[in-house]
């Protein structure tokens, strides 16, 4: 007789949330049904097995679910996982800034640049690296099965988990069928560029953010893709057929399209040609710069950082730090002495020792910056110091004791002609307008647009062009040149071996009529051009560079070809449109030189034989000058010293001003640790726990805009403004904030919000979502101009302002660029489920396990191997 079989009977319950568990019965269902019934119901009709395994992975739920809900998960959010994304992005930047100390870089180093990540992983983590996980499919493939063996262990029961054929089955659908098909997803950058802009959507589509990232694109495919978009958008306007008002909207669109396109064109030309024009330095040697006042300066953070660079590199660093001393005492002296008043008017007793620590501050700032044995010393008028000192010594401190010296030290900032003049014409001013968004495109005419503009204005000559600029082109600018080196060869003629290069040249008028042609010119020519034009125009030798003279084995087709290659980039900087609206009076003398007629030399063979001697000593003599220049940045340590000193002097004075100031202690990074070496959250101090979550964020700004490398004063300016902030918008509520925000995140709603997207992501209706084909190439580039634009456009003015456009700009497209890479994303996923899974079995040993995964790479065997190698010598002295 066939026994009946008893029906076994399932708990649906899992996490004791019905709103959670419906969806996840859900995704059980779907789960067993497109990975398991599919294939089994051709084995056998026994329903046994397939309940059991039903019920195995509802009792690994049951347990992932208990110990969830045991863990407190505001740390992980608010610490650990910004922490790791934080030092995540301290390996990428420290990645990059070792790409950019290579020499002889090649175009597509994207492999190099993935090597050189876990490179700076294993030195910055010491104990794991991730490259196998994230590089070999079948590493990663293995490691998500071990991981997956080590859960089961840890969530289902003995019996349940010594039956290996069901284990084995459940390993396989959660590692190759949900994990892969989930990590391969989160590291995909086109759907990572999506979600950001998904992310960001209620915002409005910037145009000046959209041109700056073109104009900053450093990837021909994205600019190529935005290209062909606007000539297919201007094929279709200029399709239309219309009348009346839609005209002009339409040639206002034609307009605008025709710009971008001509953007893109010329950023293209500049990419390929291999020869990047330095916006800032084509500024500086052509360009009509807005004047920033001192007083400005002097009260602007981002300014100021630039122009103690500068007086620090002169020697008058003294003149400056004396400044800002005063304003910082005379602030301090109006606070206390008002305190003093309102003390005296409520009728309470006073004591003298305000006044006390005032004199003895004011004496301190005098003996530090003005008497004989200040070093160094501000040197003023006799008759101001001898009045000067009368005051300090002999009468009550005010306010106001320094103001007349104060302002003669401004007066000779201001007219001494090794300060702020001086300022005005060095590279560091350059760079300051580059940050307030100040620097202006040098224009065409050489107008003299913009030179009354305020501070606070936008120059009208801004970098950021406008759409009616393509109207207003004259005759001259439509007649476009293009030229590039076609082909070279050896002649001789009368005995003499030369080599020939033919320039193909293109010349497009405004009427359209394009003419071709090509001219032949030797090295020697290209030589006598290049004298002639950077006599004439002095700021071209800076920006454009020949290439050297090769006297022995200048046949050689190798060597043919690579200074084919030289000239040719030469060639197009030479065409460049930003050089010749630079310089317009350069353009006869190009035109001139790419005529289809002999080259008239300007100069004789002696001239360029003495040129090719000298101009190697004056690079030499360039280079020692800049030795003695940077030789005065070692005196920074020392101005830091004399105002930490000062600083000191006056923590008496206000300390219950400086108290709620710092109420949210300092960032400062532990002494026994390399901050750059090690991972982001070390620099917490473990014996302060309050605030964490907000100062960890404020650890993550500092990452993402790299403030470390700015001047060290300024960053005690910004860390201290943001305490300030912090205790004016109570610091208490905003870390709150982040703490309930975390808490609505892992809320049973937003957790069913989860399951949901997930169930619906995979089973769209229930059915089991096919590979979403790769998307067309310049539909991808089209999503990272877009997703850049996105993040441009949400970036804060405050934020600007506090630590500069430039280095905001910056930050936020290293941010971006981090998640262009699949490799280094899986990467971040890696580490996130880490840390995730080491929050949740904490009483595991799952730091260990994952080290011992991670140490299989043979990048780990080598750093062990240098780290022994570098560590016996110094046993052996022992």
């Amino acid at each position: 007789m066939k026994r009946e079989a008893r029906p076994i009977k399932i708990d649906r319950r899992v996490t004791g949330a019905n709103m959670i568990d419906e969806p996840l019965q859900q995704v059980i269902q779907f789960s067993l049904r497109d990975y398991i019934q599919y294939w089994y119901y051709t084995l056998s009709e026994d329903e046994s097995f397939l309940l059991e395994i039903r019920q195995t992975v509802q009792n690994a739920l049951v347990q992932f679910s208990t110990r969830s809900k045991e863990i407190d998960w505001q740390p992980y959010f608010t610490t650990r996982l910004v922490d790791d994304f934080a030092t995540h992005l301290r390996v990428f930047r420290k990645a990059q800034q070792r790409m950019a100390e290579k020499e002889d870089q090649k175009k597509d180093s994207a492999e190099e640049f993935v090597d050189t990540f876990f490179e700076v992983e294993v030195e910055m983590e010491k104990s794991v690296c991730r490259d196998l996980v994230c590089t070999s499919s079948r590493d990663e493939e293995g490691f998500l099965k071990d991981l997956c063996e080590v859960l089961l262990y840890l969530l289902l029961p003995p019996g349940d988990f010594q039956n290996k054929i069901m284990r084995y089955f459940v390993r396989e659908v959660l590692s190759r069928g949900i994990l892969l098909p989930l990590i391969n997803q989160l590291s995909d950058p086109d759907y990572i560029n999506q979600y950001i802009i998904w992310m960001i959507r209620d915002s409005n589509c910037n145009y000046e953010a959209f041109m700056n990232v073109i104009k900053l694109s450093d990837n021909i495919g994205e600019l190529e893709a935005v290209r062909d978009k606007a000539a297919e958008e201007l094929q279709y306007l200029r399709s239309l057929d219309t009348v009346g008002d839609d005209i002009n909207t339409i040639k206002n669109q034609i307009n605008s399209l025709l710009f971008v396109k001509k953007v893109c064109e010329t950023r293209i030309q500049r990419l390929q040609s291999g020869k990047e024009i330095d916006a800032v330095k084509l500024a500086a040697n052509f360009g009509k710069l807005c004047t920033v006042p001192l007083d400005k300066i002097l009260v602007h953070n981002v300014a100021l950082q630039f122009f103690m660079d500068f007086m620090q590199q002169t020697g008058g660093q003294a003149h400056l730090f004396f400044w800002l001393t005063v304003e910082g005492y005379r602030v301090t002296a109006q606070q206390q002495l008002e305190v003093l008043h309102s003390r005296q008017r409520d009728g309470k007793h006073q004591t003298n020792q305000t006044k006390g620590l005032l004199r003895a501050a004011a004496v301190g700032v005098f003996d530090q910056y003005l008497s004989e044995k200040a070093s160094p010393r501000v040197h003023i008028e006799d008759y101001l110091l001898a009045k000067l000192e009368e005051g300090v010594n002999n009468e009550d401190p005010t306010p106001e004791i320094f103001d007349e010296v104060q302002k003669r030290v401004y007066d000779i900032m201001l007219r001494d002609e090794h300060f702020y003049p001086s300022f005005r014409q060095n590279a560091l001013y350059i760079r300051m307008l580059a940050e307030l968004d100040m620097l202006k495109e040098p224009s065409f005419k050489g107008s003299d647009d913009g030179d009354g503009e305020s501070f606070n204005g936008s120059p009208t000559g801004s970098i950021n062009l406008s759409l009616d600029d393509l109207s207003n082109v004259t005759t001259e600018e439509l007649v476009q040149i293009h030229a590039f080196i076609s082909d070279t060869g050896v002649c001789n003629e009368h005995g003499k071996t030369y080599a020939l290069y033919a320039i193909t040249v293109q010349r497009r008028g405004l009427d359209g009529i394009e003419e071709i042609w090509k001219t032949y010119r030797r090295y020697s020519d290209f030589h006598d051009f290049h004298m002639r034009i950077t006599e004439q125009f002095e700021n071209l030798g800076g920006l454009l560079k020949l290439p050297g003279k090769k006297t022995f084995n200048n046949m050689d087709k190798e060597f043919l070809e690579k200074r084919k290659n030289d000239l040719n980039a030469y060639l197009q900087l030479l065409l460049s449109s930003e050089l010749l609206k630079a310089c317009p009076a350069l353009a006869p003398y190009v035109f001139d030189f790419l005529e289809n007629k002999a080259y008239n030399k300007g100069k004789g063979d002696f001239a360029r034989k003495m040129d090719t001697f000298v101009n190697p000593l004056r690079n030499s003599m360039r280079n020692v000058s800049n030795a003695v220049k940077s030789l005065p940045d070692s005196l920074a340590e020392g101005m830091n010293k004399m105002s930490d000193n000062m600083g000191k002097m006056s923590e008496k004075i206000g300390q219950d001003i400086k108290q709620s100031f710092f109420k949210a202690p300092i960032l400062v990074p532990k002494p026994d640790s390399d901050p750059e070496h090690c991972r982001v959250s070390a620099q917490l101090d473990d014996n302060v726990d309050d605030n964490i979550p907000l100062r960890v964020m404020l650890l993550l700004m500092d990452e993402v805009f790299d403030l470390k490398e700015r001047n060290q004063w300024l960053r005690r300016q910004i860390t201290s403004l943001l305490q300030q902030l912090i205790r004016a918008t109570y610091g208490d509520t905003i870390n709150r904030k982040i703490v309930d925000h975390v808490e609505s995140m892992t809320s049973p709603d937003q957790v069913a919000d989860y399951v949901k997207h997930f169930r619906d992501s995979f089973w769209p209706n229930g059915i089991l979502a096919e590979t979403a084909p790769r998307r067309d190439r310049s539909i991808r580039m089209r999503t990272r101009v877009a997703a850049k634009t996105k993040l441009l456009e949400i970036m804060p003015d405050e934020l600007k302002h506090i630590i500069g456009a430039e280095t905001t700009r910056k930050g936020i497209l290293r941010v971006f660029e981090m998640f262009q890479h699949t490799q280094l994303n899986r990467r971040l996923v890696y580490v996130f489920l880490e840390g995730f899974l080491e929050t949740l079995f904490s009483q595991c040993k799952f730091h260990e396990l994952f080290n011992k995964l991670h140490s299989r790479s043979e990048r780990m065997r080598k750093y062990r191997q240098r780290q022994q190698s570098y560590h016996a010598p110094a046993l052996q002295k022992r």
